[in-house]
């Protein structure tokens, strides 16, 4: 909980009472391993922050599981499109392993942003973070050879989903084959 403190003090500079508010709209929960979360066609209706443990969204195509992003410790998490516009989920969100979360619902960050300019700065900067990330996935995954999107991978992403989340989830989040992965990882580390 002070993680998530001092992540919405440094962004939005929350006062003791602001906090307070803030913390009252949370509810802590806990996920074991392979949960799922967000079933696809439900809608979001929860932001989650990661307190520890890993995330992950993605969704089945003819059976097969593309991954669309990963989260864990510090981060928040959902499937975005489907919680800012309460429209039913395309894709799962899934506890990669056992994960700590407090949870907000859409309609608590509602109230929130009623109650101060904070808050919708808070919703902001998120969402702008959220698109800006989307935009960078576009650009990698058109323009960047396999090499490139899994050396971009482990200097962009935190060191625990590099190192933790399973090597064939990470090749589907790269739009690349498992076999080609493991040549790569196998050509770098060699290098």
């Amino acid at each position: 909980m002070n993680e998530l403190h001092k992540i919405l003090e440094e962004i939005i500079g929350l006062t003791e009472n602001e906090w307070k508010k803030f913390n009252s709209k949370l509810k802590k929960k806990e996920f074991k391993a392979k949960t799922v979360i967000i079933k696809e066609g439900r809608i979001a209706s929860s932001l989650y922050f990661i307190e520890s443990g890993l995330l992950r969204t993605y969704y089945n195509l003819d059976g097969k599981e593309i991954n669309t992003y990963f989260a864990c410790d510090k981060q928040f998490m959902s499937v975005f499109s489907s919680f800012i516009n309460q429209t039913s989920s395309p894709e799962i969100l899934e506890a990669i392993e056992d994960s700590k979360v407090y949870e907000l619902s859409y309609q608590s960050l509602i109230d929130l942003y009623k109650d101060s300019s904070k808050f919708e700065k808070f919703g902001r900067i998120l969402a702008e973070k959220n698109f800006l990330c989307a935009q960078e996935r576009t650009l990698t995954m058109q323009t960047k050879t396999a090499k490139k999107k899994y050396l971009d991978f482990i200097k962009n992403y935190d060191k625990k989903i590099v190192l933790r989340v399973p090597q064939h989830q990470i090749a589907s989040f790269l739009g690349i084959a498992p076999e080609s992965l493991s040549r790569i990882r196998k050509e770098i580390f060699i290098s």
